[in-house]
């Protein structure tokens, strides 16, 4: 009996520990909530409604009739318009497409004999379930086609043929090298960052530093200095492992490759100061910087394909940083995307760090009034 009463007041004092830190006991019901919610909503295997480009050298009722048909399967949304194939190949360069309709001028032509896809499919071949779904379009029946004869062959060729562009080989490391790039670089960020003013809570060096000119800004900045410097060596190192050890070309600029990186890098570390003024210890500091980093996984364009996703959802990945730094190396990487191909996805990252080193430094300095 003795034992149990010890036990039991061991698990009691355990209990008014966790009512008393508001933090961990809000954790305990918002992770698996907020968790379950945003995953369970906005993560779909089943992708729809890709962006999509259509060139329409025919301009026949046929060929407006396929166009019809292609958005009818629901894999596709038809959203620009253009007059050539380089056009077309400019709109996947650009990152505004993941697919683009390339119908051909002897399109009629071609459904009379049959002998070959009547179409032709672009497709960014950097994302293998992008491919896959551009697969799965090319066998679309044509309504338009008329009934075959007993003349016909018996194997039909599908109503499209797939090009993969920048991944014809279609290479998983293609794909995944890139994003882990962002991903590492994410997780590690955050934790070093949300650790590291907790840390000078813990040791008492904050009162220390208020009794100092130091002003709180001047605080912030100077703590992810030397964080930017080890987001860069991250960079490097990976990018080394990319090239040598998986053979994944760089075609695009080195050079705007890392200014990208400098401003990715510059938002992220925001979110761990975010944190570390919210956190009281270390190990809450890690808890709620794992919370952080599973929307930016899951939830980025690295794992599911963004386009697939709830628009909800779309909304909220384009406040991560990780969302945006996907595509500026993906389309520096694999694409030799431009400066101004990669600056819709830039200039969100100054936004997000301005708005969350302001937050860092309201918290803070409310904390310490």
């Amino acid at each position: 009996m003795n034992m149990l009463r010890r036990i039991f007041a061991i698990a009691h004092k355990e209990f008014m520990h966790l009512r008393r830190d508001k933090l961990t006991f809000g954790m305990i019901a918002g992770i698996p909530l907020t968790l379950t919610l945003i995953f369970g909503y906005g993560i779909n295997q089943d992708v729809r409604h890709l962006n999509a480009g259509v060139a329409d050298m025919a301009r026949t009722q046929a060929s407006r009739q396929l166009i019809e048909d292609a958005r009818a399967t629901q894999l596709v949304n038809p959203k620009y318009y253009v007059d050539s194939p380089q056009a077309l190949e400019a709109l996947l360069r650009e990152g505004k497409i993941s697919i683009g309709l390339l119908i051909p001028h002897d399109f009629s032509n071609r459904i009379v004999r049959r002998d070959r896809p009547a179409a032709q499919l672009l497709v960014d071949g950097s994302d293998p379930t992008v491919f896959s779904s551009a697969r799965q379009l090319s066998q679309m029946p044509f309504s338009t086609r008329t009934p075959p004869t007993s003349l016909d062959v018996v194997q039909q060729p599908g109503t499209f043929a797939v090009r993969a562009l920048y991944n014809p080989e279609r290479r998983s490391a293609v794909f995944i090298v890139p994003g882990l790039c962002a991903i590492i670089l994410t997780q590690t960020l955050i934790i070093f960052t949300a650790a590291s003013i907790v840390r000078e809570k813990e040791r008492g060096n904050i009162e220390l530093l208020i009794t100092t000119p130091v002003q709180t800004y001047e605080l912030m900045i100077g703590k992810i200095i030397p964080f930017i410097v080890i987001g860069y060596v991250q960079i490097t190192i990976i990018l080394l492992l990319a090239v040598f050890l998986f053979n994944v070309q760089i075609v695009g600029s080195l050079f705007h490759l890392y200014l990208g990186a400098g401003v990715f890098i510059a938002a992220t570390l925001t979110i761990g100061l975010v944190v570390s003024a919210q956190a009281q210890t270390q190990f809450q500091s890690f808890q709620i910087s794992i919370l952080t980093l599973l929307p930016q996984v899951l939830l980025s364009g690295f794992i599911f394909p963004y386009e697939g996703m709830p628009r909800a959802v779309q909304i909220f990945a384009e406040l991560l940083p990780v969302t945006h730094f996907l595509r500026i190396l993906r389309g520096i990487i694999l694409r030799n995307a431009t400066p101004a191909e990669v600056w819709p996805d830039i200039w969100p990252l100054f936004i997000i760090f301005l708005v969350l080193m302001s937050v860092a430094v309201l918290r803070f300095r409310k904390r310490l009034d």
